[in-house]
């Protein structure tokens, strides 16, 4: 790689470098860029009919273009959008990477063309935590079989059924009893939030629950938590650029390894327990039953459920199954602060259609405004901007423009939750977006905040029943409002997910409220 001349050169000691003549050292630099950017024009021009883009830089190529706002790349995108169209490419160190904006072009991609867009592409900064292994960024028949297998499970350990229901609930009581012990004060809900939500995955994967102080579970939160924020740090980006140079050099990099490796420790002591425990008869959570494929796995003894594709896939499902589906509770709140007239709209329909009864899956059919205020909370908060990418499983021509196997592929989210052509008012807080003339739910296609295609979130159904749960249960209870003298800041927060700024909420008891 060109860059490691460059390394090279900047390595060397500064008496030889003092040996040359500064003219000559000059003109060297100068022919060596010009022999570089004439590298990088050819390489852009290997294929032809490649999507179009910015001009990229010798070396970084479009980084500084990524790097200009501040970790939030999708917005960048979509001004790029707006200049080369839907499908457009970038360059990433000396990886070309195309983009796509927009309903239908994600929607071309991931639902039309689902088998062509399934892969997934090398990424170094992934590469280094998994292995290639586990549910996200594993390829081929691995990908496959395990997504098969936990899709089973999570339907097996209660997903869409009434025993998570049960969980939820459960749950949502306890946190109840959280938010009640605060008695109106100002209080920090992130960790509180993380937990509740914490719990209902954990009760998959290990059949038990924390309470919410357990060191184990602080420790586990706040693994996730910092390696969400830091995996879109600029140093992150450098090290997908520069791997090579950048992967024994000290940067918030090398604390999302660390981080991994805590919680991979965590899971594997786990696991190495629940198999001196295992009953083949009695499978009571995930671990259980991917040991027990693991015992019976044929042609090939540990083809696919081996130890390290079992500790991706329960770190996986720990940390997705956390991280979004809390981050999106916490913006309810938040904008339920915000906006006080929405607030009092769902708590009007909540109690006229369960009143002071436990809320039930069921209940969502007769609550289209709550619905639809659910529905929206996802689209504005933005909670995943990109999906994770894509990669194409063979050459082909998309949209007139030619891919090679093997393309690394964006698609942003956020273009489509903020589609113009299917939202009224796309950057405003608006949950008439999800409801029609007459007041009743509809549905919308560009609303993807899972994701579609062959790799869609697997954990949809679940997140769904807990967003509407936990939210029916937190409205049904409190009303919540600022701190006294601060106004609600919508400002999202920067990291691999859009989260809220940090902030204080007040919860108050309804019946107070109405006293």
């Amino acid at each position: 790689m060109v860059y490691h001349l460059i390394y090279v050169y900047f390595s060397l000691p500064q008496q030889i470098i003092k040996m040359f003549d500064p003219v000559s050292i000059l003109l060297s630099v100068v022919v060596f860029l010009f022999l570089l950017n004439t590298f990088f024009d050819n390489k852009r021009n290997v294929y032809k009919n490649f999507p179009p883009g910015p001009r990229s830089l010798p070396l970084i190529g479009n980084l500084h273009n990524m790097l200009m706002r501040r970790q939030k790349p999708h917005l960048t995108f979509h001004e790029m959008a707006k200049e080369y169209g839907p499908v457009f490419s970038i360059q990433l160190g000396s990886e070309k990477i195309v983009v796509l904006c927009g309903y239908e072009a994600v929607k071309e991609a991931l639902i039309n063309y689902a088998d062509e867009f399934s892969e997934r592409p090398v990424i170094p900064m992934m590469t280094e935590i998994s292995k290639g292994h586990g549910l996200i960024f594993s390829q081929g028949d691995t990908w496959k079989v395990l997504r098969r297998f936990t899709l089973s499970s999570l339907r097996d350990f209660g997903m869409g059924k009434k025993t998570i229901e049960n969980k939820i609930q459960e749950e949502g009581d306890a946190l109840v009893e959280v938010f009640e012990s605060y008695k109106g004060q100002p209080f920090e809900n992130q960790m509180i939030m993380n937990a509740a939500v914490a719990n209902i995955i954990v009760s998959i994967l290990l059949d038990t629950r924390f309470e919410y102080n357990s060191p184990t579970l602080l420790k586990l939160m706040k693994l996730v938590n910092d390696s969400v924020r830091l995996l879109s740090s600029p140093m992150a980006l450098l090290f997908n650029a520069f791997p090579s140079i950048l992967r024994r050099i000290p940067g918030s990099h090398q604390r999302v390894f660390e981080n991994s490796y805590e919680m991979r420790n965590f899971f594997t002591e786990t696991f190495v327990k629940r198999r001196e425990e295992l009953d083949m008869n009695d499978q009571r959570n995930l671990i259980d039953a991917f040991l027990v494929k693991q015992k019976e796995e044929k042609p090939a003894p540990q083809m696919f459920f081996h130890n390290e594709n079992l500790l991706d896939v329960v770190s996986t499902l720990f940390g997705a199954g956390m991280e979004t589906t809390s981050t999106t509770l916490r913006w309810s709140i938040m904008l339920m602060m915000k906006y006080p007239e929405i607030q009092q709209k769902v708590q009007e329909e909540i109690d006229r259609v369960i009143g002071s009864a436990q809320p039930l899956v069921e209940h969502r059919k007769q609550m289209p405004y709550t619905d639809a205020v659910i529905n929206e909370t996802q689209r504005f908060g933005n909670i995943a901007p990109t999906a994770i990418p894509h990669a194409t499983t063979r050459d082909l021509t998309f949209r007139g423009y030619f891919l090679p196997k093997g393309t690394h592929v964006i698609p942003v989210l956020s273009s489509v939750l903020q589609d113009p052509t299917f939202f009224a008012k796309p950057l405003e807080f608006y949950p008439e977006h999800f409801l029609d003339s007459e007041g009743k739910f509809v549905k919308i296609d560009a609303f993807l905040p899972f994701s579609a295609g062959r790799r869609s979130c697997l954990g949809e159904n679940l997140a769904k029943m807990e967003l509407f749960l936990f939210f029916t249960i937190l409205m049904q209870k409190f009303t919540f409002k600022p701190p006294p003298g601060e106004e609600v800041d919508l400002t999202p927060n920067s990291g691999v997910t859009t989260s809220p700024l940090p902030h204080k909420i007040c919860a108050f008891p309804r019946e107070q409220i109405l006293a």
